[in-house]
């Protein structure tokens, strides 16, 4: 297999910081390769080098001739002009464009049609210039892809279109993310940036898991061997031959010592308990509440329980109102009509996407003692210092100036500073960004854990399904919908509300001069009548399935409020789509 780029011996400085130290390296044609390591360690150093952006101080990088390369960085800017320029300047004509059908799927995947394509590149927001430049990226034909944290900005959809485009399009890529669902399903191979060096592994996210823990075992079963070797020689200096006979038991130490500090399984009835006896049965209740955000309408007279210990992940697209109603539960935002319950033990926090003002003259410790100097959460028992170092502050760095942070870093000191006021119910708004997979792994820690109330808005599929029992979704028909198949539920949904509109669309064109429908329209309509069948069967189903616990939960108010709720929201939804069979089958008929 061909390199397509080597990296032999290149070392990068910054200042006298070693970011690359002697890095050699290589990626073949059609290799997948994900990269990963601490903020600051050295992964953007690397893209860059490997793209050409940055030369290195020593060593050498050779490319092979005529290499089809595009780079997206998190620093990528977009020529002057519209959405269009940006993205399909190659193309003299729009037919010539629409009629490329991995064109097509790339402009519509990553939300740049319904961007508008004479939208002025001027005017869109962060996240959209990004999504933009990877489009005009990935539009062109290419033997290679770099790319820095392409899945910041997309939403859960996003991210699954753009696994599937770089595993069926077979091109090789380059990918720095902290998204680890995104890293096992489409790399081959992982790089680790640590201390100036590249530890290179053979498969995705977990495949890197498992080897970093038996690298980690390897190096513990190292080092007891030597000190076992030394008490050996310590002990036959004092007690003469007879040490000689005695069989150290080291191996054993090492594999317990390995897995001491594995995490148990959440035990989730126990911290459900816990935590109706700290909040009670009453804690953040919508009662008949209508809710907008700007024109789109989010909530349409819709009741909501989020009870004790409850533990939700809210998935919806971008813009579907996610963030207006987690503002909506934090009492900053008013309903239009309807009320918001809260109980009266609830300690709330919220972190929001919007950095709070923060004092730019204190260092980062001061800012987290500023709110306690100790903190309980769940079975830790933690300093302000431990707390900071577990979200990426070691010791040295809690010691700079507020005012010396990036926007990541004051992230998570925000995200501290909550977490040490003890709060019992977190509203968590895009947590994981900024943050990288340590830190990630961390704060999941902390949170499998946490005996509170918690409701997390997050496009990280891998976060949702680690800390949360129940995912409930935003699909724009002003309800919020229980999902008990989780993150794949929602997919399958979502595919399918995608299908409907161009079915209602076709059905309600004008009909043929003889009053009938077209056979093209009938066909359409026939397949909008199967899926609508479908629909109605999951639903009768999840209805039996309901009625039965309700029998079997007779005595548990709290069981029977939960399952009679996500009963009201199926039949309401029953309605709906038996009122939309039966006006699709008038048109079949």
């Amino acid at each position: 297999m061909v390199n397509l780029i080597n990296l032999e011996a290149v070392s990068k400085s910054y200042g006298v910081r070693p970011l690359l130290d002697g890095v050699s390296a290589g990626v073949a044609e059609g290799e997948r390769i994900g990269v990963v390591g601490l903020n600051g360690g050295g992964k953007t150093t690397l893209l860059e080098v490997l793209a050409g952006l940055g030369e290195p101080d020593s060593g050498r990088v050779s490319r092979m001739r005529d290499l089809r390369m595009a780079v997206v960085t998190q620093r990528t800017e977009l020529p002057a002009g519209t959405v269009r320029d940006a993205v399909l300047s190659h193309y003299s004509a729009e037919h010539e464009w629409a009629a490329d059908a991995r064109v097509r799927s790339i402009v519509d995947g990553l939300g740049i049609t319904a961007l508008g394509l004479d939208t002025p590149s001027g005017t869109l927001s962060g996240g959209e210039r990004r999504r933009v430049a990877l489009a005009a990226a990935l539009v062109g034909d290419l033997d290679l892809v770099v790319l820095d944290e392409p899945t910041n900005h997309l939403d859960i959809e996003g991210v699954r279109w753009l696994a599937d485009h770089l595993v069926a399009r077979r091109i090789a890529a380059v990918v720095v993310t902290h998204d680890r669902w995104f890293l096992d399903t489409v790399c081959q191979r992982t790089w680790e940036v640590a201390d100036g060096r590249v530890e290179q592994y053979e498969g995705g996210y977990a495949d890197w898991i498992f080897a970093r823990a038996e690298r980690a075992r390897l190096a513990a079963t190292a080092e007891e061997k030597r000190r076992n070797l030394a008490r050996k020689e310590l002990a036959w200096l004092q007690r003469g031959a007879k040490a000689r006979t005695s069989k150290p038991r080291y191996r054993i130490e090492a594999a317990e010592a390995l897995i001491a500090d594995v995490p148990e399984p959440r035990d989730s009835l126990t911290l459900s308990a816990f935590a109706r006896r700290r909040l009670g049965k009453t804690v953040l209740e919508l009662e008949d509440v209508a809710l907008r955000a700007g024109e789109k309408t989010v909530l349409d007279h819709v009741t909501w329980r989020v009870g004790p210990g409850d533990r939700i992940g809210l998935v919806g697209v971008n813009g579907s109102g996610k963030t207006t109603l987690l503002r909506l539960l934090a009492g900053e935002a008013e309903p239009l009509s309807g009320k918001r319950i809260q109980g009266k033990t609830v300690r709330l926090a919220h972190l929001s996407q919007e950095l709070e003002e923060l004092d730019g003259g204190r260092r980062v410790l001061e800012s987290v003692e500023e709110i306690a100097g100790r903190v309980v959460l769940g079975k830790y028992e933690l300093s302000a210092s431990q707390l900071a170092e577990r979200l990426g502050f070691p010791a040295a760095r809690q010691w700079t100036p507020v005012d010396d942070l990036s926007g990541g870093e004051r992230r998570r000191l925000q995200l501290a500073r909550l977490l040490m006021a003890e709060p019992n119910v977190l509203l968590l708004d895009e947590p994981t960004n900024d943050l990288d997979i340590d830190t990630l792994q961390q704060l999941e820690d902390l949170l499998d854990s946490w005996p509170g109330t918690l409701v997390v808005v997050s496009h990280d599929r891998y976060l949702v399904e680690r800390v949360c029992d129940a995912v409930y979704a935003l699909f724009g028909d002003g309800r919020v919908t229980h999902l008990p198949g989780g993150i794949d539920e929602y997919l399958a949904r979502r595919t399918d509300l995608l299908s409907a509109p161009a079915a209602v669309t076709s059905v309600e064109r004008p009909a043929a001069p003889n009053g009938r429908p077209s056979a093209a329209e009938h066909r359409a309509a026939m397949k909008e009548l199967g899926r609508l069948e479908r629909r109605l069967d999951a639903l009768h189903k999840r209805e039996s399935e309901l009625h039965e616990l309700l029998a079997a939960n007779a005595t548990d108010p709290d069981k029977l409020v939960e399952f009679n709720a996500e009963l009201k929201n199926v039949l309401t939804e029953k309605d709906d789509v038996e009122a939309r069979w039966l006006e699709t089958s008038e048109l079949v008929e």
